[in-house]
């Protein structure tokens, strides 16, 4: 997870800080920095009021149509980044700049925050909220005092998520020519290939991921979120929405209109005008996508049980040690990523530059936020009492957390290897320079008409790209809801 980090460094210790200085502190940077601080400032705050409060209309209020508004709230998550910001900018070619960017984050990466706030709140124990309200306190006041504190890791876990999303977003912005720090890095490695110019900037966004988990790191604490007991058997009590349900309505039906009706619209309107050419390559693009983006989940959730476990069971200042460094390289662009991996491999392990197994390693690098923080989460609501219930009756403690706990985390791994998947099929940069010869998948074939504003050609592969994210997403979805009420 370091390879990139230290490739980072690698290159700026070979530049040096005389060279270095004058390529940060340049009026360009300045722009980048104001335009990537901007977009996290107003970004991640707009994720997570649309991710927390719209879990909260379908889970805890009297809402018409839940079911159906608990799924349209999900749907954004099987559209691309870089879809929904195509079918933005062709639905409206004058989208550009800071709010057509916040415009396209927001309303791609919100699931990232309603998913783990809606599994949260299905999980807390009524009986807390029951006893706010016989102390007296209303619906209103139980939100903000009992509910809204046990989402806490929810909110810091996906709003950290989202953040390094907007840090490493690429193809999105790209369409609505909107700079940050990753599309100037791309350009410049583009233009010069790991250049000092593109080093300098990496050091940059580095420093930016590094403040953001300090932050959540700080702000998450030590506090437990398992219930010690079997909690309240009947469901939670629901809000009575009276006045504002028109209200509710008419916010939910402009949110899924804005994060799915209108890329789904572009898409089949761009179809509609394609011709039979577009599809010859779509088999062979299908199966190589799911085979590498398969990988990737297996090796993720892989590599994060561990470090999920230390994090939720024992946290402190070396758990979060070891955590950093995970965050930190999945912070950089994929792009960073991609050219770590080729120096590495070109100097140490030449068997292995441009094979399946660099790309599933790369994927691991730029997706393992995902795995993590689901993980972490699912750890962390499971009472160690039961394990220790179980070693009291004589189970090692090896097999009481394969009986016990590991069934009990299914839907955290399912979610958040369905997560990684979803991002490993739509990765662009990585795949491009990292895959074997003659690899060809969704995400770069997509890429390949549509920048070349061969929007009919594109569109082909941005529909299966959807299609093949609807399975992941309703797996995920399925786990967290669990049976429909």
């Amino acid at each position: 997870m370091l390879i990139p980090v230290g490739y980072v460094v690698a290159t700026v210790l070979e530049i040096g800080w005389d060279a270095l200085a004058p390529l940060i502190f340049r009026p360009r940077v300045g722009e980048l920095l104001a335009n990537t601080v901007l977009l996290l400032v107003l970004g991640v705050p707009a994720t997570i009021v649309l991710g927390v409060g719209g879990a909260w209309l379908v889970e805890r209020t009297d809402l018409p149509g839940r079911r159906f508004f608990a799924v349209l709230l999900v749907a954004p998550l099987a559209i691309p980044a870089f879809v929904s910001s195509y079918g933005w900018a062709s639905a409206i070619p004058s989208i550009q700049g800071l709010w057509g960017g916040l415009l396209v984050a927001t309303l791609a990466y919100y699931p990232l925050v309603y998913l783990p706030a809606l599994a949260t709140m299905r999980g807390l124990d009524p009986a807390l909220e029951e006893s706010a309200r016989s102390l007296g306190l209303g619906s209103w006041a139980v939100f903000g005092r009992v509910i809204l504190p046990q989402l806490r890791l929810a909110i810091l876990g996906g709003g950290l998520i989202v953040a390094l999303h907007l840090l490493a977003e690429y193809g999105a912005f790209a369409f609505i020519r909107f700079d940050t720090f990753t599309t100037a890095i791309v350009v410049a490695y583009q233009s010069t290939f790991a250049g000092s110019s593109a080093a300098a900037l990496g050091v940059v966004l580095a420093t930016l991921c590094l403040v953001l988990l300090v932050i959540e790191a700080g702000a998450r604490g030590r506090s437990r979120y398992a219930r010690v007991g079997s909690g309240s058997p009947q469901p939670a009590e629901r809000t009575r929405l009276g006045r504002a349900t028109p209200l509710a309505l008419t916010a939910l039906v402009a949110l899924g209109t804005a994060a799915t009706v209108v890329p789904l619209a572009s898409v089949v309107r761009w179809l509609a005008a394609s011709d039979a050419s577009a599809f010859g390559e779509m088999p062979g693009a299908l199966v190589q996508t799911m085979l590498l983006a398969g990988g990737g989940a297996i090796g993720a959730i892989l590599v994060a049980l561990p470090v999920a476990w230390l994090t939720a069971r024992y946290p402190g200042r070396l758990s979060k040690a070891l955590e950093g460094p995970y965050y930190v390289a999945s912070s950089l662009p994929a792009i960073i990523v991609a050219l770590a991996l080729v120096t590495v491999t070109l100097r140490l392990v030449p068997g292995l530059y441009q094979t399946p197994a660099t790309v599933i390693a790369a994927y691991v690098i730029v997706f393992l936020p995902r795995a993590l923080v689901s993980l972490r989460a699912g750890i962390a609501q499971v009472p160690e009492s039961l394990e220790e219930a179980a070693r009291s009756l004589g189970s090692h403690p090896i097999v009481a957390r394969v009986r016990v706990t590991v069934p009990l985390l299914v839907p955290a791994i399912a979610a958040g290897g369905a997560l990684v998947a979803l991002g490993a099929a739509n990765e662009l940069t990585a795949t491009l320079l990292l895959a074997p010869t003659g690899t060809r998948t969704l995400a770069t074939q997509f890429w390949s008409a549509a920048s070349s504003i061969d929007y009919a050609g594109a569109a082909p592969y941005a529909l299966l790209l959807i299609l093949l994210s609807v399975p992941a997403v309703a797996l995920m979805f399925t786990q967290i809801r669990g049976r429909a009420r």
